[in-house]
């Protein structure tokens, strides 16, 4: 028998459809990540925008093109949303974002099987493993349904996630979760004595999306003590601007950011500081806007992931005036050039380096990895592991590089 469990969404739906994976391969299923002909379907869905929304009800007809009489669980932020989206489609199980064990109940008992009391460790499916640290987000931003959808801070203990990097043989983890800087803010503890606790690991450490508040010295010191430091800070933005950011209520100002990203650069030099930022918020003026484009150069910023603001049914900013179309669209251009021009800019600056490249993918002519600070390099041949490469010259969406 076979099952399909297959994922929109963030890196947190990933690493829980990678324990439904090990579950159901506990069960004795063979799985598999992409959609093909399979006996059942497990769709993740993700709700953080109308268009995800929109493509995680379309998953079902997706699926049936491949089976039409297969079984369908559903599970995920869109369906926690709006369950009944997905009931009136022939679907045979729908659960939500935090009680996806069920999944595992349902197919048990449709099919047989012994059920596991809580969902194992996730399946490992890339090259780089991701822990799930913690689940939930307290911030409410103004514009964002995840809170609502995932519920409040709930935080794993720092032994079972200690247990759970011992436990994969990936040479490199990401520590990943819906809100990664709230780390042990429900339990009594926080992000840096988790990575405290990591101070022995050999594996190298890479964290997820990180918010303004969890950059101070004490947590830049205890990564700085790591044996193996990917110094990557996906450091949330949102905005340029103070008012925007306010309205946004993200509770830190324009300087609060830069300020936070001198600090980084103090202790890693030669990091990389990524950041996501949304053009077209309710109220955006053009000075607003100017702000969003000259914090790349003020920062600086490595790489933007850049999107055009979404208004979501139940949040504080869905009552507020959208700004026109055609204004966001040219402002969205406008700000992924400028991205554009950052990457390359910081691509171009580690010409001649050498860094140390985890391999992940051969396309047949090249294989591609990632550098500590996050740099796509190509390399000509199948290559597998960790090595050593010097960059060479920007290519495609990262940059040619020789083993060194």
């Amino acid at each position: 028998m076979k099952a399909v469990v297959f994922t929109l969404g963030c890196k947190v739906n990933e690493v829980e459809s990678a324990s439904i994976m090990s579950a159901l391969e506990d069960m004795g299923w063979k799985v598999s990540e992409r959609l093909s002909p399979a006996d059942i379907y497990v769709l993740n869905t993700c709700a953080v925008t109308r268009e995800a929304e929109k493509k995680s009800r379309q998953l079902i007809a997706r699926a049936r093109k491949f089976n039409p009489n297969a079984l369908i669980y559903v599970c995920g932020c869109a369906s926690q949303k709006n369950v009944e989206q997905f009931a009136g489609r022939g679907v045979k199980y729908v659960c939500g974002a935090r009680d996806k064990q069920g999944i595992i109940s349902a197919i048990a008992s449709d099919f047989g099987g012994s059920c596991p009391q809580s969902l194992p460790y996730p399946k490992q499916v890339r090259t780089r493993a991701f822990i799930k640290i913690e689940d939930g987000c307290n911030n409410f931003c103004s514009y964002c349904v995840i809170p609502y959808l995932r519920g409040r801070v709930a935080s794993r203990s720092v032994e079972d996630i200690v247990g759970e990097i011992a436990n994969t043989a990936a040479e490199e983890v990401v520590l990943t979760g819906i809100n990664v800087s709230a780390y042990g803010s429900d339990v009594g503890t926080n992000l840096t004595a988790l990575v405290s606790a990591l101070k022995d690991c050999p594996k190298r450490i890479r964290f997820g999306s990180l918010e303004c508040n969890v950059i101070d010295q004490a947590f830049l010191s205890a990564c700085k003590l790591l044996k193996d430091f990917a110094p990557q800070f996906h450091l949330s933005l949102q905005s340029g601007s103070t008012a925007v950011l306010k309205a946004m209520n993200r509770r830190y100002t324009r300087e609060e950011y830069l300020e936070k990203c001198a600090l980084i650069y103090k202790f890693f030099p030669e990091a990389a500081i990524t950041t996501d930022i949304i053009v077209g918020f309710p109220g955006e003026s053009e000075e607003d806007f100017a702000g969003s484009l000259s914090i790349i150069d003020e920062a600086p910023l490595a790489r933007v992931h850049a999107f055009a603001f979404s208004p979501r049914e139940g949040t504080a900013a869905y009552s507020l005036k959208d700004i026109p179309a055609p204004i966001k669209s040219q402002r969205l251009h406008a700000l992924l050039k400028k991205g554009e021009e950052a990457e390359n800019k910081f691509i171009s600056s580690r010409i001649n380096c050498t860094r140390s490249v985890l391999f992940e993918d051969y396309d047949g002519t090249f294989t591609c990895g990632y550098t500590p600070e996050y740099i796509k390099v190509y390399v000509a041949g199948n290559h597998s592991g960790m090595a050593n490469v010097r960059i060479v010259e920007p290519m495609r969406d990262g940059a040619l590089g020789e083993l060194s």
